[in-house]
This record gives C-alpha cells, structure tokens and sequence, in this order.
C-alpha cells in the first residue's frame, strides 16, 4: 500500500514547486522596455525646400476673326509652331477691296474740295466757317478709307505670338463673325511657367529670413528653381522665380508662387504636372533627424525626448525640408544635443515611462548633387523674345498731319 502511493506524493510535491516558482516570477519587476535613442544629427547643408505644381503658358491667346466673312484659305498645319505675324487664315477679301475703292473716291473728292477751299480761303472768297467744313468732311473721308484699309487687312488673320497652334475651330467655307468666332488657340512654348502653392509656414519662414538678412524673399529676388518632370529623377529644368501672389488663400491656407523655366527643346506643355526644388538657406549647420522619428499628433509634429531619469517626454517641433537621404530638418523645437527615440516608439504607453536607453549614433550619407544654382540665366535671358514691344507714341497728332499732308 504505501509503495503505491509514493510515485502519488512525488508528483504532489512537485506541483507545489511549480506554483511557487511561478509565483516568484510573477512577483519580481518587469524591466523597463528598451528603445533606441540618438542624439540629432548636425551637418552643414544647403536646404532645398519641394514644391508641387504645374506647368502653364506664359501667353495663351485665343484667336478670333476681326471681321465678318466667309473663310477661304487656312495657311497652317494644326499643331504647328508659328511665328508672330504669320498669316493663318484669309477671309473672303472682295467686299473690303470694294469698300476700299469707294471711300478712295470719296476721299480724293473731299481732298479737291478742300484744296479749292483752300486757295480761295487766301483771297478771302470762302468764309472760315466753309473752309472749316471742307477741312471736316476731306478728315472724316481720310478716316473712313484708313478703316477700309484696316479692315482689309484684318481679312488676313495672323499670328499674334509666337507659339504652338491647336487644331482649327471652324471649318473654310464657314461664316465667321467679327470678334466672336474662335479660329484657334496659339500657347506659347519657351520659356514657360511653373505654378504652385505654398503653404503659410513656409511663407513666414522665408519671410523670416528675409527680414534677418539671411534668404531674400522670392517676391521680390528671383531665386533659383529647379523643376523635374513625372519620368524624371534628377531636377534638370532650370528657372528662376518670378511671381509670389499678394494674399493667403483663406480656404486652403496656401499662397501662389510662380517660377519662369528654360524649354528651350520644347518638351515641356502646358498643364503638364512636376515637382520643383526652390533654393532655401545655404551653407547653414541644421539639425536633423530621421523622418520615423517623427510623430503626429493631429495637425502637430512631435518627437520623444528620453530625460536624465531616462523618462520619456513628448517635445513639439517644427519640421523644416526632407533630405534625398532621409533626414528631416528640424526647423524649431531642438537644440540638438536630446537623446530622440529614433526605434521602439510603439513601446512607449504613457507620459513619463521608464524606458532603457540603446544608445544608437546616427550616420550622415551623402546628398544627391544638386544643380549649381549660379550657372542658371537671369530672367531676361529665360525670357528671351517674349518681351511685349510696345509702340513708340507718336510725335505729332493725326489731324495736324492730314492737314499739313493735305496743304503740301
């Protein structure tokens, strides 16, 4: 009997030693959760700051018939680039030629009554009131036949810029009507805009620096740009900044900038989309860390500083441009010598948690190159020869010159 029940209290024994060695390691403390920690990186860099935007033409112009007619003749091919002063279309001329023929006659007549007028005026034959009214009717024929003559010409419609051309709106042979039918469109192609929008930080930021001395502000210096396209990956189109809007957009809190770019190949179009690298502070030492150690907390950035109690406390930042390599800079919010919990962010559960510092040093690699900034043309030469002439004011007014032509 007892031989039997020995195996029994052997088994008993050691289930009770079991359970109090588990209850010991449940007793004993949980060490603190370890995370790695990493004092921010401190480089000297220039800061390109990214925008996103797209491509628009610096003139579009929509070209309309000037006077009323039947289309004859289109002179150009669709999609062609055309050259300002181009003819493109020729509306049926007949009927302006007629025209012209007619207020010739009735100017030539007007003339030789006011030249009579004249010679009699001198041996005071024709009162001044009759001379005056021969002077009026010779001007306003003259008038008449220049607008004959203006809109003869208006019968060969021409290019206004230089561009590339759409497809044609109306068929030869249609009835067009002065200043509302649509023949084409003409955008221009070199140089070209880009358009984007910038959000309100970044406008105080480089307001800031403008008011420092350190960056001045592209509204009023034509910073450097560098644009890439959707199959791109190095920003090969350069340009330069040529507009920033005057007010905030209430409804999206951003601003609208505008940069002048080179396409000087033509590989560009209109509404095209790209990302643009505008030139920010050079040659200054930045803090930065790695974009994972950066947390969100609704519209905020943070960062998780470990203190000297190794406690963890939760430090707002402002986050400044993101490195080809990874690395944010931190614009505002360090100092740069914090321990930041850079791995192990999803172990921390509460305000000021004992935590086990990894010590894990950050290590700098190299940027993509940039384009230099120096080699990029001022914004007269991008423009090139899409300067709008204007034209020189005259130098005598048009009813002294009628009346001197007519005397002579």
């Amino acid at each position: 009997m007892k031989s039997r029940s020995w195996p029994l209290l052997l088994l008993l024994a050691l289930a009770l030693a079991g359970c109090r060695e588990d209850k010991k390691a449940a007793a004993a403390p949980q060490k603190p959760a370890a995370v790695d920690v990493a004092i921010p990186l401190k480089h000297k860099i220039t800061e390109w700051e990214d925008f996103t935007g797209r491509f628009k033409a610096v003139q579009s112009v929509d070209v309309r018939a000037r006077v009323t007619g039947y289309l004859l003749e289109k002179k150009f091919k669709d999609g062609q680039t055309v050259e300002k002063g181009d003819v493109l279309y020729v509306i049926d001329q007949r009927p302006f030629q007629y025209e012209v023929q007619r207020t010739q006659a009735q100017y030539e007549a007007a003339k030789r009554s006011y030249e009579r007028a004249d010679r009699l005026r001198d041996r005071q034959v024709v009162s001044e009131e009759e001379y005056d009214r021969r002077l009026q009717e010779m001007q306003s024929a003259e008038a008449a036949l220049d607008v004959a003559k203006l809109n003869l010409g208006f019968t060969e419609v021409k290019a206004p810029i230089s561009g590339k051309t759409s497809s044609d709106f109306i068929n030869i042979g249609n009835l067009v009507r002065e200043n509302e039918t649509i023949l084409t469109r003409i955008v221009s192609v070199d140089p070209i805009h880009f358009v984007f929008e910038a959000s309100q930080g970044s406008l105080l930021k480089y307001t800031r620096l403008d008011r420092e001395g350190k960056r001045p502000s592209s509204d009023r210096a034509p910073n450097p740009i560098f644009v890439k396209l959707l199959d791109e990956t190095s920003y090969s189109h350069p340009g330069r900044m040529d507009f920033v809007d005057n007010v905030v957009d209430t409804g999206t809190g951003t601003i609208r900038g505008r940069a002048l770019v080179e396409n000087r190949k033509g590989l560009i179009y209109p509404g095209l989309f790209g990302r643009a690298r505008v030139i920010g502070r050079s040659n200054f030492e930045a803090v930065m860390l790695p974009e994972k150690a950066i947390n969100t907390d609704q519209d905020r950035k943070f960062v998780y500083i470990v203190n000297a109690e190794n406690e963890v406390e939760r430090r707002y930042i402002m986050p400044g441009s993101m490195l080809d390599n990874g690395f944010v800079v931190i614009s505002d919010g360090l100092k740069g010598d914090e321990r930041v919990v850079i791995n192990g962010i999803q172990r921390i559960r509460a305000p000021k948690q004992k935590v086990t510092p990894v010590e894990t040093p950050l290590e700098w690699t190299d940027l993509k190159d940039m384009p230099d900034p120096s080699k990029i043309p001022d914004l007269d030469t991008i423009r090139g020869n899409q300067n709008v002439e204007q034209n020189p004011p005259p130098s005598a007014s048009n009813n002294d010159k009628r009346a001197e032509g007519a005397k002579q």
